[in-house]
């Protein structure tokens, strides 16, 4: 591991989110795979013990809040076994979609549904992403109506977490399709509208269908423009990166924290999971291997040899990582255990690590 002064670096732990009590929005977010939602879980059983009221929401398609806690949850929040302060639920952006259509649908007329199901079909193959853009304005929405001191959102892998942080650019080109299509076929859907016995308008305030997708789009626009907001606020919003001691991680941790930096949100705590023995240096290591080898049979000396070059190669990214964040950063390593972390139980214990930092043994 590259040298550092212990004294320059921040703490190696999560407890300045703990402690800082004007937080109300907490991502979690990495390359799949590298225990983002061990580490929201956990980062979220530690806010339970400093705040009345936490939420921890999934926002991957593929949800593992249920098997992480070995309970299952849904999209309506849900109290963890075992807290009376910790909730958790589980979104998902095609039953959300399914349910803004169905809403617009019902306050159109039967013959208006068509025209609406084919625009809302047109939107979402034509600008990907609308479906979550819109899903996560209604996840909003239904938060910030919650009376929750922080919301802890285990994100999906790095590329779907950046599309939902460019929701706003989303939503503009949304508007601007919606536009067009009014500027272009307002007129004859109207029309139509009126000879297949239409009212005037589809809503129940004579609106047409595209006037109330654009109604929708606005509504929707404006939330995510609200919530953007906040998010950029580092007083009440923070970014958590996860990863690995692997190049492939490191690379992507190293993207993601220019992307949100471009996108104005804080972030200044990298989570480093599955690390080898943390607290041992791999040159001290090293030494003991070649003192030990000789008495060692075959097979123990082959299993001590790759797990001693895997160490070293994790060290080698671990002294990467505080090249590029020790200044500035809370880094945290988290042990590699024999056993998987599920379970309340689990959670809580490994939870300890993420507020009471490893002693690393300083070059």
């Amino acid at each position: 591991m590259s040298a550092f002064e212990e004294d320059d670096i921040p703490e190696p732990s999560l407890a300045n989110i703990v402690d800082q009590e004007s937080l109300k929005w907490v991502f979690v977010g990495g390359k799949g795979g590298v225990g983002k939602t061990t580490t929201s879980c956990c980062l979220s059983i530690q806010l339970a013990k400093a705040r009345s009221k936490v939420l921890v929401v999934s926002t991957d398609p593929a949800h593992n809040l249920s098997d992480a806690f070995c309970q299952k949850f849904g999209r309506d929040p849900m109290l963890v076994n075992g807290f009376d302060n910790l909730y958790v639920m589980e979104i998902d952006a095609n039953h959300d979609m399914e349910k803004i259509q169905d809403e617009m649908a019902a306050s159109a007329g039967d013959e208006e549904q068509s025209v609406l199901q084919s625009l809302m079909g047109d939107l979402t193959s034509s600008i990907p992403g609308i479906d979550e853009a819109m899903s996560f304005s209604e996840l909003m929405k239904q938060v910030q109506s919650m009376d929750y001191d922080t919301v802890v959102f285990d994100t999906a892998p790095t590329g779907h977490t950046l599309r939902l942080l460019s929701f706003p650019t989303i939503m503009e080109k949304a508007l601007g399709k919606i536009m067009d299509l009014k500027d272009k076929f307002g007129g004859m859907l109207n029309s139509v509208s009126g000879l297949m016995g239409g009212a005037g308008g589809a809503g129940p305030n004579g609106e047409s269908p595209t006037d109330m997708m654009l109604g929708k789009l606005t509504e929707t626009r404006e939330i995510i423009n609200k919530v953007n907001t906040m998010f950029q606020d580092p007083t009440v919003t923070t970014f958590v990166c996860v990863c690995i001691p692997e190049f492939l991680s490191i690379f992507e941790t190293e993207r993601l924290v220019q992307e949100l930096g471009k996108f104005g949100i804080d972030s200044h705590n990298v989570v480093i999971n599955q690390v080898l023995f943390p607290e041992k240096d791999a040159d001290e290591l090293a030494e003991w291997y070649e003192s030990e080898k000789g008495s060692m049979s075959k097979e123990c000396g082959e299993i001590c040899g790759k797990m001693l070059a895997r160490k070293k190669m994790q060290d080698k990214y671990i002294g990467q990582c505080f090249d590029l964040y020790g200044d500035d950063f809370h880094i945290i390593l988290q042990p590699l255990l024999d056993h998987e972390v599920r379970g309340v139980e689990k959670l809580t214990e490994f939870s300890e690590t993420l507020v009471n930092p490893v002693d690393l043994e300083v070059d």
